[in-house]
């Protein structure tokens, strides 16, 4: 019986060692697997790829509110970027959104100096975002203006009535979710909404004027609605300057003391450098290899910053988690 005591007591101490070297392995691993994804990650690409250099965001499609957004372009103010390029190539988005860029750009701009550089289009939210530069070039095709609000929603009253659905409603007041698109607009509802987008209607042409130093008889002319070419576009104060990047960065250079012959280099919004997909792989390789496989699992589902942030939790927890497969 004491030779299997001591057997025993050997195995948990064996095991207790082996687990020590396992946990080891993976803090190394982890460690290799950051230098490597800080590099390539937003913040490590500041630091390193956008020092002595300006730098080049992209900003494409639609435009919604996006803190991801906001917080990378803090970053960016942080930086050691000489001066930033921005390339819109937007049809606008939500003018919640569309504010929150412009904002964005603004602070920014009170940082570094920054021009923004029209692809194709820039039309309403679009060309929010790019007023928040003193610069925009754009080229002589491209698309800019779209100068004003909608709200629109669907109606499918008529359809409910020919499949025989009626929907039934009790509110605290007339215009409670009001319009519904279950029901025709009531004159009350279409009104409410009128001056919805009259009002922000209102703010986006006070931008325009202040911004691009209009007087009321050209802003009236441009703000209908209608889009307008470069071409157009540079005559109507809408845009100052024809061409591409690298007449964004003469202008830098001439206007903002930007040194010449900087390279430009691509800042991208994208998530913090844990959440990177081959950081999130690489990371559950080194925990599958050592056998650490449950903990791989939750870096899989949540990433690597949200896995350690789980990891930190203890005591008595009340915490919804996905079943992991097999």
């Amino acid at each position: 019986m004491s030779l299997d005591s001591d057997v025993i007591v050997d195995r948990r101490r064996m095991r207790r060692k082996l687990t020590f070297w396992r946990v080891v392995a993976v803090l190394i691993a982890i460690a290799a697997l950051s230098a490597v994804g800080l590099a390539m990650s937003p913040q490590g690409r500041t630091a390193l790829s956008t020092s002595g250099s300006i730098a080049r965001v992209n900003i494409e499609g639609l435009i919604r509110s996006d803190q991801e957004r906001v917080e990378a372009l803090e970053r960016l103010e942080n930086s050691s970027a000489e001066a930033v390029i921005v390339h819109i190539n937007s049809p606008g988005g939500t003018t919640a959104g569309s504010e929150q860029l412009y904002d964005s750009l603004v602070r920014l701009k009170a940082k570094k100096p920054l021009v923004v550089v029209v692809e194709g289009l820039a039309a309403s939210g679009g060309y929010i975002g790019a007023i928040a530069a003193d610069h925009i070039v754009a080229q002589q095709s491209s698309l800019v203006g779209s100068i004003g609000v909608l709200f629109q929603y669907p109606n499918v009253s008529e359809l409910l009535k020919t499949v025989g659905v009626k929907i039934e409603e009790v509110k605290s007041s007339p215009l409670k979710a009001a319009p519904n698109g279950y029901e025709p607009t009531s004159p009350e509802a279409r009104a409410a909404l009128d001056a919805l987008v009259k009002d922000s209607y209102a703010w986006f042409r006070g931008l325009v004027k202040d911004r691009r130093g209009m007087d009321d008889a050209l802003l009236e002319k441009v703000a209908d609605g209608r889009v307008f070419t470069g071409r157009q576009a540079i005559e109507l104060k809408l845009i100052d300057e024809l061409g591409d990047e690298k007449t964004a960065i003469a202008w830098l250079v001439a206007n903002k003391n930007v040194k010449k012959d900087l390279p430009v280099r691509d800042y991208k919004l994208v998530p913090r450098f844990g959440d990177l997909t081959f950081l999130r792989t690489a990371t559950s390789m080194a925990l599958d290899a050592v056998g650490l496989s449950r903990i791989a699992r939750q870096i899989e589902r949540t990433g690597v910053v949200q896995a350690v942030d789980r990891i930190g939790l203890d005591g008595m927890l009340a915490l919804w988690t996905p079943a992991s497969g097999n």
